[in-house]
C-alpha cells in the first residue's frame, strides 16, 4: 500500500492548482458571492470539538442565513433533535465552514471563519416563526469564501430527477431504530413523524 504521509509527497503528487483555483477565495462576501448566500435555503454546517467533528444540515424556507455585512452571517438555530452537537463544539471550538447548496446549481458555496452562540432577545425575535424564536443565533465572522468546482455534482447528477432514489427504495428511520434497539416501535414512530414534524418546525 502507497500511502502519502507528509505535504511534501502530497504535493509532489498534485502539483501546482490552476490560476482560478486560487483567485476565487476571498475574505469576505462579494457582490456576487453575497446573492448566492442570499439565495441559499440549505447549507451544511460543519463544526469541531474534543470528540470530533460535526457536520449538519441546516434549512429553512427562506434564506438559510441572514447577511449582515460583508464579514458576518447569522444562522438561527431552528428546532430539531435537541442534541445540540454543533453548538457544543461551537462554544469550545470557534472554527466553523458552512458549504451552500442551490437546487439546479452544480457548484457550490464554501465559507469558512469562526462563530459565537448569542442568545440576545431581540436578535431571537427578529428571526421568530409563526410565534417561535429559534433557541439560540449563529453568529459566523467569514474567513475565506470560495465557490467549489461543479464536477462533484455534475458527476453525481444530484440534481437529476431521473436518479433520484424512489420512495421506499431506503430503510426509514422508524426501521433504522428498531434495527438498532429491539422492541423499538418502528412502525408508529415513522407513521406519527410527519405530523409531529410539521407541528414542531419552527
Amino acid at each position: 500500500m502507497s500511502l502519502l504521509t507528509s505535504l511534501d509527497a502530497l504535493h509532489a503528487h498534485y502539483g501546482t492548482p490552476g490560476e482560478a483555483s486560487m483567485i476565487k477565495e476571498i475574505g469576505y462576501l462579494s457582490p456576487a458571492y453575497r446573492q448566492i448566500v442570499e439565495i441559499s435555503r440549505f447549507c451544511a454546517l460543519t463544526t469541531s470539538g474534543p470528540e470530533g467533528l460535526d457536520c449538519s444540515p441546516r434549512g429553512d424556507e427562506d434564506p438559510v442565513v441572514r447577511v449582515q455585512d460583508d464579514r458576518t452571517l447569522l444562522l438561527p438555530d431552528r428546532r430539531g433533535n435537541n442534541r445540540i452537537d454543533s453548538l457544543r463544539n461551537i462554544v469550545r471550538d470557534p472554527r466553523v465552514s458552512l458549504m451552500f447548496m442551490v437546487p439546479g446549481w452544480n457548484n457550490v458555496l464554501r465559507i469558512n471563519g469562526k462563530a459565537v452562540l448569542s442568545v440576545d432577545p431581540e436578535l431571537l425575535a427578529s428571526f421568530a416563526k409563526e410565534g417561535h424564536s429559534p433557541r439560540s443565533v449563529i453568529i459566523f465572522t467569514i474567513d475565506a469564501v470560495y465557490f467549489q468546482c461543479a464536477r462533484a455534482l455534475m458527476r453525481s447528477e444530484l440534481w437529476n430527477p431521473d436518479v433520484q432514489v424512489g420512495k421506499g427504495d431506503l430503510p426509514t428511520p422508524g426501521q433504522i431504530m428498531q434495527e438498532i434497539k429491539a422492541g423499538f416501535d418502528g412502525e408508529a414512530y415513522d407513521v406519527e413523524w410527519p405530523q409531529r414534524a410539521q407541528k414542531s418546525m419552527w
